[in-house]
């Protein structure tokens, strides 16, 4: 049996290996890219994600906005906050939703444009409204005494 070792490395050998180092890093990098977009591609939590806008809003506001059911808006709110997409904080028995990085907005903004629509037409329905009609602490503040 004959053993091969080599004194000098083999140059093309360190070539393909530099070159699928830089090729697994811009893999990487892309998925992680990738991941957020994967969580808003669909127009049902770009539309959950335009009606919470800069501020909070709790389910009630988005049944109100939307006008879907309750059960259909928190199954994608679900898979925005594994994405890590948005925080929520409980209070009683209500829960607000507000966007980890408000940056994303401005992606979404930009899309609008890549699309050709008015960015203009877009920034109104990011501004998150108040529900005569809900009962939360947000919407019908407790009267203090």
């Amino acid at each position: 049996m004959t053993l091969f070792t080599f004194k000098k490395p083999n140059a093309m050998y360190n070539i393909f290996r530099f070159m699928n180092m830089k090729k697994n890093t811009l893999l990487q990098i892309s998925e992680q890219i990738a991941a957020p977009l994967t969580a808003i591609a669909s127009p049902q939590r770009v539309a959950i994600l335009l009606a919470i806008g800069r501020g909070e809003a709790c389910v009630c506001h988005l049944e109100a906005a939307l006008g879907w059911r309750q059960a259909y808006i928190s199954q994608h709110l679900m898979a925005l906050r594994k994405a890590d997409i948005l925080l929520d904080k409980r209070e009683g028995r209500y829960v607000f939703y507000r966007l980890k990085d408000a940056s994303l907005l401005d992606l979404l903004i930009a899309s609008a444009r890549l699309c050709g629509l008015n960015p203009e037409t877009i920034t109104p329905l990011i501004n998150t409204q108040i529900n005569p009609s809900c009962e939360c602490p947000q919407c019908a503040p407790v009267a203090t005494a």
